[in-house]
């Protein structure tokens, strides 16, 4: 409850900061309707001709394209805006103030920013969410295992950008790697099963693509085979970024030494 209280408490401070510019959430929005207005363009050419990529139809590649949309929201709120400033609170030495607070320092470091640029794509993901469950007559239980393993996928891709701004601590310039593995997210606009064989092992077994927005559609539709390794590699990764936060700090020798 804590610790709710001061998520809680960062959110507030956060949003009292945005509000100066309330304009910018309508750009926001707007930015976000355009790069989903793109992202449908192109899996609409990816339809044409009768091609249903894996078996895929065009309803159900929505649902990928939803749990796609609903991370990007995902990261322009929250991930981005935090775990990106680690390498800045390396290089300035303000790590040390966090390290100092009575609070647990990775819990400050991922929500200490709340940013409502990304609430477009929140906003976008779930209306494109309802429509394709419509369309495809999706029940409660339906969105509420598309829910958990939503959010299964969330803790796996907060657990990969963690990892990798924590290596700031050795390697300071290191934006370009968040840039590459944001990139790589980018093949999960498109169900798993349209890639040839190589990229889909690539995409469920190196970065796990697959297991962040093709299998919440996935147990979604009942089709959920490989759903329970979700739960495992989700734990294995927070559990990881923890651990390898805590070594990390053991390198760290602050901006006074």
């Amino acid at each position: 409850m804590r610790y709710l209280r001061v998520f809680l408490l960062f959110l507030r401070l956060s949003l009292a900061a945005e509000m100066e510019y309330r304009l910018n959430f309508l750009l926001g929005l707007l930015s976000s309707a355009l790069t989903l207005l793109g992202a449908l363009f192109g899996l609409f050419l990816l339809y044409q001709g009768g091609y249903r990529p894996g078996g895929w139809s065009w309803e159900e590649a929505l649902l990928v394209l939803a749990a796609f949309t609903l991370l990007q929201g995902l990261g322009s709120t929250l991930l981005a805006p935090n775990l990106n400033k680690i390498v800045e609170h390396v290089q300035q030495g303000t790590l040390d103030f966090v390290l100092l607070k009575p609070l647990d320092p990775q819990f400050w470091l991922s929500f200490r920013v709340f940013s409502p640029w990304g609430l477009g794509d929140f906003l976008l993901g779930m209306g494109l969410l309802v429509y394709a469950g419509v369309r495809l007559g999706l029940g409660g239980l339906g969105y509420l295992a598309f829910a958990g393993y939503w959010f299964l996928g969330a803790v796996m891709l907060y657990s990969l950008w963690f990892l990798l701004a924590t290596t700031s601590i050795w390697f300071v310039k290191i934006y370009n790697v968040t840039e590459v593995l944001r990139g790589l997210l980018e093949a999960g606009r498109f169900p798993v099963g349209a890639y040839p064989a190589l990229y889909r092992v690539f995409f469920t077994f190196v970065v796990p693509v697959a297991f962040l927005t093709t299998v919440p559609a996935e147990v979604a539709l009942g089709r959920g085979a490989v759903s329970l390794w979700a739960w495992g590699l989700a734990s294995f990764l927070f559990l990881l970024s923890r651990a390898f936060f805590r070594v990390a700090l053991r390198s760290y020798t602050s901006a006074s030494s």
